[in-house]
């Protein structure tokens, strides 16, 4: 285990030399935010980091039911000084010898949390400017769709957005559709359709993708579908805008020459934080 600032602890058996997270990038996280005590979509969280483990063919000991991932963070949360929200990640790893091929699939896991300025989702930016990032590809494959420690992609295309003046990057997959934001998923409205990228494309399997999805099959008035996005659609586009689970919604603003509105993505906002109050 490790305490929010990140230092280990002495009776851990976390150690560099075997911790196949760091030396291979075999490692599953899951980013959480927990609110006033409650783990924000627990079940979504785990069922995802459980199905990614058997994708990745790890070993989930017994134990490891929703019960025991859910106190694993709240017995964190709760020693550290007094917040209403948290920014939790529940890495699991292969703790074994071996090189490529594992001896054991044996794993561990390290918690990190971090205490979080806002407590319900807010807009964070209200000028959002985006550009495509090309100078690497998502490739159109099921650990694409996995939260893998492996983000040299995201890493390399934060620099690039930094380094030339941008909020983030859209990526794009190997036959140059738009897949998602460096760290979030896109969503796309045009008139009353609103469109985001299919799994099958390589986007994360986002845990607030999904509960956007939710919402938007109820509200009225609009058809949502999953469908691939090219570059060129989005200069086309009414609205665009990103999700995460610890952003929640951000519009994005501008794109190129394009400026866009955000009535819709702040409407859809006010209709996540209600259903964050109902669970």
């Amino acid at each position: 285990m490790v305490n929010y600032n990140g230092t280990i602890q002495e009776n851990s058996s976390v150690l560099i030399d075997s911790n196949r997270g760091f030396l291979f990038g075999d490692a599953l996280f899951e980013t959480i935010k927990v609110l006033d005590n409650n783990v924000l979509f627990l079940e979504d969280h785990y069922f995802r980091l459980m199905a990614s483990m058997r994708i990745c063919r790890m070993e989930i000991p017994m134990h490891f039911t929703m019960e025991f991932f859910e106190e694993q963070i709240l017995n964190l949360t709760n020693s550290l000084p007094k917040s209403s929200s948290f920014r939790v990640r529940f890495s699991v790893f292969r703790n074994s010898d071996g090189f490529y091929t594992p001896i054991s699939n044996a794993i561990e896991f390290i918690v990190k949390a971090i205490p979080f300025e806002h407590s319900v989702y807010t807009i964070e930016k209200s000028n959002y400017e985006v550009e495509l990032y090309k100078d690497f590809y998502i490739t159109k494959q099921l650990l694409s769709t996995l939260k893998t420690n492996n983000k040299m992609l995201q890493i390399a295309g934060s620099i690039f957005a930094k380094e030339n003046g941008y909020d983030t990057c859209l990526v794009l997959n190997d036959e140059k559709n738009v897949v998602e934001a460096l760290q979030s998923n896109l969503f796309m409205k045009s008139g009353n359709i609103v469109v985001t990228p299919p799994i099958a494309d390589g986007c994360l399997n986002g845990i607030m993708r999904k509960q956007i999805i939710e919402i938007l099959k109820k509200t009225e008035a609009i058809t949502f579908k999953e469908a691939s996005i090219s570059p060129f659609d989005l200069q086309k586009a009414d609205e665009l805008f990103l999700t995460n689970v610890i952003s929640g919604i951000q519009p994005i603003t501008k794109y190129r020459k394009k400026e866009f509105t955000s009535d819709f993505s702040k409407d859809l906002l006010v209709k996540l934080n209600a259903k964050i109050r109902l669970n």
